[in-house]
Protein backbone atom coordinates (compact mmCIF):
# COMPACT_ATOMS: atom_id res chain seq x y z
CA UNK A 1 0.00 0.00 0.00
CA UNK A 2 1.28 3.53 -0.61
CA UNK A 3 -0.51 6.93 -0.42
CA UNK A 4 -1.27 8.90 -3.64
CA UNK A 5 -0.43 12.69 -3.58
CA UNK A 6 -4.36 13.52 -2.85
CA UNK A 7 -4.39 11.28 0.12
CA UNK A 8 -1.47 12.79 1.80
CA UNK A 9 -3.24 15.96 0.72
CA UNK A 10 -6.57 14.91 2.43
CA UNK A 11 -4.80 13.62 5.95
CA UNK A 12 -2.81 17.21 5.96
CA UNK A 13 -5.97 18.76 5.76
CA UNK A 14 -7.85 16.08 8.39
CA UNK A 15 -4.63 16.55 10.31
CA UNK A 16 -4.81 20.73 10.60
CA UNK A 17 -8.61 21.06 11.12
CA UNK A 18 -8.14 17.88 14.53
CA UNK A 19 -5.65 20.07 16.25
CA UNK A 20 -3.26 17.14 16.68
CA UNK A 21 -0.08 18.29 17.03
CA UNK A 22 1.40 15.50 14.95
CA UNK A 23 0.57 11.99 13.32
CA UNK A 24 3.15 9.57 12.02
CA UNK A 25 1.86 6.44 9.75
CA UNK A 26 4.64 3.67 9.06
CA UNK A 27 3.90 0.57 6.23
CA UNK A 28 6.51 -1.66 4.82
CA UNK A 29 7.11 0.93 2.31
CA UNK A 30 6.76 3.87 3.59
CA UNK A 31 6.83 6.31 6.25
CA UNK A 32 4.89 9.46 6.39
CA UNK A 33 4.66 12.32 9.83
CA UNK A 34 2.79 14.85 9.86
CA UNK A 35 3.53 17.79 12.23
CA UNK A 36 1.38 21.06 12.81
CA UNK A 37 1.90 24.00 15.38
CA UNK A 38 3.20 27.38 14.88
CA UNK A 39 5.72 26.50 11.45
CA UNK A 40 3.93 25.66 8.12
CA UNK A 41 2.73 21.99 8.13
CA UNK A 42 5.27 20.03 6.45
CA UNK A 43 5.77 16.21 5.30
CA UNK A 44 8.40 14.09 5.47
CA UNK A 45 8.77 10.44 3.95
CA UNK A 46 11.00 8.07 3.76
CA UNK A 47 11.31 4.76 1.88
CA UNK A 48 11.60 1.03 3.34
CA UNK A 49 11.12 1.55 6.91
CA UNK A 50 12.28 -1.79 8.83
CA UNK A 51 10.67 -1.70 11.86
CA UNK A 52 7.29 -0.95 12.78
CA UNK A 53 6.73 2.20 15.12
CA UNK A 54 3.57 3.18 16.77
CA UNK A 55 3.89 6.39 18.24
CA UNK A 56 1.57 7.43 21.15
CA UNK A 57 0.21 10.97 20.32
CA UNK A 58 2.45 13.03 22.44
CA UNK A 59 0.97 16.03 24.45
CA UNK A 60 0.82 19.52 22.80
CA UNK A 61 3.72 21.17 23.85
CA UNK A 62 3.48 24.91 24.04
CA UNK A 63 5.08 26.51 21.42
CA UNK A 64 7.72 28.65 22.00
CA UNK A 65 6.60 32.22 21.67
CA UNK A 66 8.81 34.62 20.85
CA UNK A 67 9.78 36.85 24.22
CA UNK A 68 6.96 39.65 24.49
CA UNK A 69 8.60 43.08 24.22
CA UNK A 70 8.99 43.96 28.06
CA UNK A 71 6.24 46.29 28.93
CA UNK A 72 7.92 49.62 28.81
CA UNK A 73 6.93 51.66 31.97
CA UNK A 74 4.15 53.62 31.03
CA UNK A 75 4.11 57.24 32.30
CA UNK A 76 1.44 57.11 35.18
CA UNK A 77 -0.66 54.86 32.78
CA UNK A 78 -3.86 53.62 34.19
CA UNK A 79 -3.92 50.38 32.37
CA UNK A 80 -1.61 49.70 35.46
CA UNK A 81 -4.04 49.36 37.66
CA UNK A 82 -6.11 46.50 35.96
CA UNK A 83 -6.06 42.93 36.16
CA UNK A 84 -4.97 40.25 33.08
CA UNK A 85 -7.30 37.43 32.74
CA UNK A 86 -4.93 35.05 30.51
CA UNK A 87 -5.99 31.84 29.19
CA UNK A 88 -5.23 28.90 31.01
CA UNK A 89 -4.74 26.57 27.92
CA UNK A 90 -3.56 26.29 24.12
CA UNK A 91 -7.12 26.39 22.05
CA UNK A 92 -9.50 28.32 20.11
CA UNK A 93 -11.75 31.22 22.20
CA UNK A 94 -15.25 32.03 21.79
CA UNK A 95 -16.72 34.76 23.39
CA UNK A 96 -20.42 33.22 23.59
CA UNK A 97 -21.68 28.96 23.89
CA UNK A 98 -22.57 29.39 20.44
CA UNK A 99 -22.84 30.96 17.32
CA UNK A 100 -25.90 32.37 17.64
CA UNK A 101 -25.91 32.80 21.54
CA UNK A 102 -25.18 36.14 23.06
CA UNK A 103 -21.39 36.53 24.39
CA UNK A 104 -20.15 35.64 28.08
CA UNK A 105 -19.48 39.57 28.89
CA UNK A 106 -18.75 42.56 26.96
CA UNK A 107 -17.05 45.54 28.04
CA UNK A 108 -18.27 46.86 30.60
CA UNK A 109 -19.58 44.05 32.12
CA UNK A 110 -19.11 43.75 36.25
CA UNK A 111 -17.12 40.02 36.51
CA UNK A 112 -17.10 38.37 40.21
CA UNK A 113 -14.94 34.66 41.09
CA UNK A 114 -16.79 31.80 39.60
CA UNK A 115 -18.26 33.56 36.51
CA UNK A 116 -18.06 32.13 33.47
CA UNK A 117 -16.31 34.98 31.00
CA UNK A 118 -15.51 32.38 27.74
CA UNK A 119 -14.94 29.38 26.14
CA UNK A 120 -11.45 28.01 24.73
CA UNK A 121 -11.73 24.76 22.65
CA UNK A 122 -9.28 22.21 22.38
CA UNK A 123 -9.47 19.33 20.80
CA UNK A 124 -13.22 19.42 20.49
CA UNK A 125 -13.52 20.30 24.55
CA UNK A 126 -15.05 23.31 25.28
CA UNK A 127 -13.06 24.69 28.50
CA UNK A 128 -15.65 27.04 30.57
CA UNK A 129 -13.54 29.94 31.61
CA UNK A 130 -14.36 31.58 34.48
CA UNK A 131 -12.92 34.69 35.96
CA UNK A 132 -10.75 34.47 39.40
CA UNK A 133 -10.75 38.38 40.17
CA UNK A 134 -14.06 40.95 40.88
CA UNK A 135 -14.30 43.90 38.59
CA UNK A 136 -15.02 45.42 35.52
CA UNK A 137 -14.35 44.82 31.99
CA UNK A 138 -12.31 47.34 30.31
CA UNK A 139 -10.39 45.34 27.17
CA UNK A 140 -11.27 42.28 25.39
CA UNK A 141 -7.83 41.40 23.81
CA UNK A 142 -8.72 38.51 21.91
CA UNK A 143 -11.21 38.16 18.69
CA UNK A 144 -13.92 35.87 18.68
CA UNK A 145 -12.68 32.26 17.12
CA UNK A 146 -9.15 33.28 17.33
CA UNK A 147 -6.29 30.52 18.49
CA UNK A 148 -4.89 31.67 21.90
CA UNK A 149 -1.82 30.49 23.34
CA UNK A 150 -1.61 29.23 27.11
CA UNK A 151 -0.89 32.31 29.64
CA UNK A 152 -2.08 35.03 26.33
CA UNK A 153 -3.78 37.45 27.90
CA UNK A 154 -7.61 37.90 26.74
CA UNK A 155 -9.54 40.45 29.19
CA UNK A 156 -8.35 43.65 31.03
CA UNK A 157 -10.32 44.11 34.10
CA UNK A 158 -10.52 46.84 36.35
CA UNK A 159 -10.70 45.60 40.00
CA UNK A 160 -11.75 48.96 41.90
Amino acid sequence: MSMDIKQIQDLIKFVSKSGVNEVSIEEKDFKITIKTGQEPTYVTATVPAPQQVIQPAAAPVPAAQPAAPAAAPAPADESSKYVTIKSPIIGTFYRSPGPDKPTFVNVGDEVSPGKVICIVEAMKLFNEIESEVSGKIVKILVNDAEPVEYDQPLFLVDPS
